[in-house]
This record gives structure tokens, sequence and C-alpha cells, in this order.
């Protein structure tokens, strides 16, 4: 009898706890599975989550909150075979059964009560286990799936947030890119301090940066002399992943990161990719960045999901995630609080999926700034989606410097997205100058065209809820409005709307009423 089900996504928080019999585990991105056999299957699992799954072999017993052990009582003729492990695009864990007796009491099954998460990588596991027979399942799986772990530790890394890491990674690093399998680079629970770090590619197989301790960065201004922290860089099928903490101790460093009024070096970014393509980041948290918390330049089909980037509101220059030069990234799922922008889309992005992403506090999701450099690049198909901002300055901006070389900004659409107390929901600026003085005499030549707002709804912290103020030699055009809902947070009367040089159409409800 084969039995087969989907257990959905398993988190980096878990523990297979070793018995004296064969046993296995096997950890993946943020996922880890434990498997012992002897004259049947015990799986066993521990997580801070909650349960995960058992059962594996008889009839299921009652799951209880924080651990299970399914175990099929010895049987002359008990066996199992595993016949295949995967992970891939369906979002889950599918595991097969052959069970070699006869279940008169029904079949067996696992469960899984944890909900899904896309790793794109593939395990296939053959396991045959009869009673009184070992057999290797470590071994069989390095065999079958090319698999291999780099564990920090075994190369010199010490844990305790004070000792610099720096070499102890490279090393583990550089023997993982050399792996012509699945490459893991293991960083286990502890804190562990690193100075700025390039792991470079291309690498010979895929591989995997799997964090689930805590990496601290220095607060020493010698250690400032690189733009970033950790950088991926040259890069194919990465993934960045575990469940870890990546802790930038800006508070220390945040007076250093003001250079509009004198000259300074910029504070290094935390997590920066420079042309990686095929990636997933997934289930990390970043906060008190000394810059950025996310930079991604010149990188194609990324995925970022499940992600906690925070720094509080006053915070200088820590933007959530920066994309320039970029094709097809995806962000979605995540929380982000930060001083700056929540996400900056700048020149050259295409492609932009931006889905169930919070912003609050911080200055919003902007488009920009863009014109203010001779060598950028257009931006094109921006996608916003099922997302919502409180307490921003901005909600949805796209900003183009006034004195601007010739560039185009098309193709935007914004749909399903509540404000909360959002001073500029709505807002076009093509005079963007955040340094004055500026030329404020002459007009922008960004073009700004094809952009749709859709069911937009919430309160506006300032009376003027949409502002499309745009170029008067490249007016804004096919702009779309359809069912606008934004109210006045406040005194004040109700919320109003302001255009310059805007052209296009409206639809539906128009709260503030529509000035295109």
């Amino acid at each position: 009898m084969t039995i087969e089900q989907d257990l959905g996504w398993l988190p980096s928080e878990m523990v297979v706890v070793g018995k004296p019999w064969q046993h296995v585990e096997i950890t993946d991105g943020c996922t880890s599975f434990g498997l012992a056999a002897f004259g049947g299957v015990v799986v066993e699992a521990l997580a801070k989550e909650g349960v995960q799954f058992a059962e594996a072999g008889g009839r299921p017993d009652r799951l209880s909150p924080a651990k299970k052990t399914a175990e099929r009582k010895q049987d002359q003729d008990a066996r199992v075979w595993v016949l295949a492990w995967t992970i891939g695009p369906r979002i889950g864990l599918t595991l097969k059964l052959n069970q070699g007796w006869d279940w008169a009491d029904g079949p067996p099954r696992m469960l899984g009560l944890i909900s899904g998460f896309r790793v794109y990588l593939f395990l296939f596991l053959l396991v045959w286990a009869t009673e009184g027979q070992n057999v290797n399942l470590f071994h069989q799986t390095e065999q079958l799936g090319g698999r291999k772990f780099f564990n920090v530790m075994d190369y010199g890394a010490v844990e305790g947030g004070v000792t610099d890491n720096s070499q102890a990674f490279l090393k583990a690093w550089n023997d993982a890119c050399q792996w012509r399998g699945m490459a893991r680079v293991l960083i286990p629970r502890g804190i562990f301090m690193l100075f700025p770090v390039v792991f470079s590619g291309p690498c010979k197989g895929r591989i995997a940066f799997l964090i689930l301790g805590t990496l601290r960065a220095s607060t020493e201004p010698s250690t400032f002399n690189s733009e970033n922290w950790i950088n991926f860089r040259y890069l194919e099928q990465l993934t960045v992943a575990g469940g870890g903490t990546l802790d930038g101790q800006g508070p220390l460093v945040w007076p250093r990161n003001n250079c509009n009024n004198h000259p300074c070096r910029t504070l290094p970014i935390s997590l920066s990719f420079d042309f990686v393509n095929n990636a997933t980041v997934a289930y990390l948290r970043s906060y008190n960045s000394k810059n950025a918390h996310i930079r991604l330049f010149g990188c194609n089909k990324m995925d970022f999901t499940k992600l906690r980037l925070s720094a509080p509101g006053d915070s200088p220059n820590t933007d959530g995630i920066k994309i320039g030069s970029s094709y097809r990234i995806r962000i979605s799922r995540s929380v982000i609080t930060t001083g700056d922008d929540c996400i900056a889309i700048l020149s050259g992005s295409r492609e932009i999926h931006i889905h169930k992403i919070f912003c609050g506090p911080g200055h919003g999701i902007s488009i920009g700034s863009l014109g203010g450099y001779g060598n950028e690049h257009d931006v094109e198909g921006v996608y916003v989606k099922d997302s919502g901002s409180k307490g921003t300055t901005n909600g949805l901006r796209i900003k183009t410097w006034a004195d601007s070389h010739p560039l185009k900004v098309s193709k935007i659409i914004y749909e399903n997205i509540v404000m909360t107390d959002v001073m500029n929901p709505i807002i076009i600026g093509q005079n963007y100058c955040p340094s004055p003085p500026c030329n404020q005499q002459v007009t922008s030549n960004v073009q700004i065209s094809n952009v749709t707002y859709n069911n937009i709804r919430g309160s506006s912290s300032s009376k003027e809820a949409v502002i499309l103020k745009c170029s008067k030699t490249s007016p804004c055009k096919n702009i779309v409005m359809n069912n606008i809902k934004l109210s006045l947070d406040g005194p004040g009367g109700i919320a109003s709307s302001y255009c310059e040089n805007a052209v296009g159409v409206t639809y539906g409800t128009q709260n503030p009423r529509p000035c295109i």
C-alpha cells in the first residue's frame, strides 16, 4: 500500500532526537527532517513553533503540543520503503511510503501542521529497512542527491558575539562552493560576530547559506571600509534562509550616517546581492541595520519572502529593500518597519512584484528617485498588490529629479492597498530635491505613463490625500484612478486632491474628488 501526504513546509527550528537505532537528520533551507528505522519507522520532531508532524507506521496516536513520537510495534515482516522525498515548487514535502505488511487497521498517516513556503530544491531518498538491518541513510542521501553540509564550527568559528568569524565563514563557503552537488553552509544557533565579508561565485553546484543563529555586525569604524556587510555576488541558484537574525548594531553608529551636511563614508548595507540569479531569500530577520537592510544590483529572478526588517522610524537611511538594474524580483509576505523607504525601486528595474507587504513606520513604497544621473535606465513593470502602510510619510510614491536626464517610468499597477494614517497616500512628485538648493525653474525629463491605482482605501494624515505633481515638459499620461476611498484622519474637513500636468481617467468611487 502506498500513501502520499503533503506535509507543507517544515521550519528551521526543528530538532530530531537521536535514538540508539539507525537515524538520519537532513536539513535543507528552512527545513529539517529526521527518520529512524528499526523494524518500523520512528519519527520524532521538536520545534519551538509547536506540533510539526508525527506518525509513520501504525494507527496514529494523538499529537501532543510540542513533540510526538509515532512508533510501529515490531513485526516479523515489518519493512518500510521510502520511495521519494521532494521539496519543490508545489510548496511542501511529499513522502511516499510502501508498507510491507497488512494494514487491516487502516493506513498510516503523516500529519503536518505548518503553513507553506517555497524552497526550489529536489531531493530523492531511497531507503530499505528491515528488522535487524542497519542502513546508512545519510550515505545514501549524499550519493543520490549530492548533498553535503559545511558547518562553520568545523572551520574554527567561535560563538559568543565577540570574536570575528569572517575567515571561518569564508573557508566554509569556499569548500561549499567547490562541491558539485547541493552544498549547505550551516551557521548553527548562537551569536557570531562577523566583520564585512564577500561570498563570491560562480560555484560548481547549488548552494544554500543557512542562518540558524544570530550574525552580529562590528561597530569598529576600521571595519567600515566596505559599503556592504554581508555580500553575495556572481551566483546562480542560491538560497539564503534558516530563520536566523542579522543584527546590524545600527544605534551605535547612526550618528555617522548623515552625509547631507558634511563629507563622510557611507555605512555598510546589511545584506547585498550583486549579479545573483535564480535565488531565494526567506525566513530571516534583520534589525537595526547601519544603512539599508537589503540591496540588489544586477540580479534576475530572485524571490524574497517571510522577512522581518526593522529599525526605528527616526533611524537614518535604513531602507528596507533597494532594487536597481534587476529583473523579475518578487517580494512577498514580509513586514518592513524602517526609517526610510520600505521598498525602493531604482534605475533599470523591470518586472518587480510586491505582494502582501506591510510597511510602517518609514517612507512607504517608492519608485525612484530617478533622473539624477546620466547613466540611468527606464523602470518598467512594477506591481504592488494586497499590501498596506501605517504611519508612513508616503504610501505609494513616484519621485524624479526636476533637473533630470531623459528616462521613462511605465506599466505601474497599485491594487488593493490599505493606508492607515499615511501622510501622502498617493503621490507623484517630479521635483525631488532632498538637499536644497535645487534648480526648481527646470522641469523633469522623466516621462511617467500607464500608472493604475485600483482599490486604494484608508486614511490620510494630511488634507491632500492625492498629489499628482507632474512635469510640464513631460506630463504624466494614462493615469487610471479606480475606486479611491481615502478619508482625512482628524479635523480639517474632507480630504482633497491636487494635480499638475497629469492626464488620465477615473472610474468608480472617488474620494477625494479627482483632479484629473
